[in-house]
């Protein structure tokens, strides 16, 4: 009866170790600072950079004929009537 407990005993702090290991308690390895005015500005000219490369970039014309690169323009049909 004695080893059943024991081993149960061992079982249960076997189990119970994974979950201590999780634990949110913990003092964080790498906490977050509040951004440098250096950083700021750094921040803003990228942003800065990203707009204008956005806006050089021309926009895309919406064909209103999804199938029109994969169809052909006329269909061979339609040049049989005509001749």
């Amino acid at each position: 009866m004695l080893r059943k407990l024991i081993r149960a005993g061992a079982f249960v702090a076997i189990c119970t170790v994974p979950a201590a290991a999780q634990d949110t308690f913990s003092v964080p390895i790498n906490p977050k600072l509040p951004p440098t005015k250096e950083e700021i500005e750094r921040q803003k000219a990228s942003d800065r950079a990203y707009d204008a490369a956005m806006k050089k970039i021309p926009d895309k014309k919406s064909s209103g004929d999804p199938w029109g690169d994969i169809r052909p323009a006329t269909s061979p049909t339609a040049k049989n009537k005509q001749q």
